[in-house]
């Protein structure tokens, strides 16, 4: 089973693992990445107050159901379950979930640390950080570049 899902509300990560694996004798290795929404300070800033996260819908599930196949292709995956959260987060909720699921740990883990690296700059979505004093949009960082560069 492979699932894309651009959702407002909430997920819950054990769930949606036993859903990709309830069933499967064949899947030998589970690996769950939950991404939070963090109260990063801004250097010293003002505290984050919320992330208001848009995304472009339709094209936002196509790049990352592209990307699913992409890492299909390049790993024995059995499952994988993606779900990228949009609206308005609070520090401490859930942004984005990434299950893999294969015969083996190594692919597992190898694909999704590959669908974080590569979802991080390449789906379409846009960050706004509401701070105590401001308002701003998270511009691309040279490290999820970097992060990304190294699975071409």
């Amino acid at each position: 089973m492979f699932t894309v899902r651009i959702q407002s509300g909430d997920f819950d990560a054990a769930a949606e693992a036993a859903r990709l694996t309830q069933g499967r004798t064949d899947i030998g290795a589970v690996v769950t990445f939950a991404g939070l929404c963090r109260d990063d300070d801004a250097a010293g800033g003002a505290p984050l107050v919320a992330l208001t996260l848009e995304h472009y819908p339709g094209m936002a599930e196509e790049e990352i159901t592209r990307l699913v196949g992409e890492a299909r292709a390049r790993w024995p995956l059995l499952g994988a379950t993606v779900i990228h959260r949009y609206g308005r987060i609070v520090p401490g909720d859930n942004i984005v979930l990434v299950v893999t699921a294969s015969p083996h740990r190594g692919a597992a883990f190898a694909a999704a640390e590959f669908l974080m690296d590569w979802l991080k700059t390449r789906a379409p979505f846009w960050k706004l950080e509401e701070r105590e004093d401001t308002n701003d949009w998270v511009a691309a960082k040279d490290t999820d570049d970097e992060a990304a560069g190294r699975w071409e």
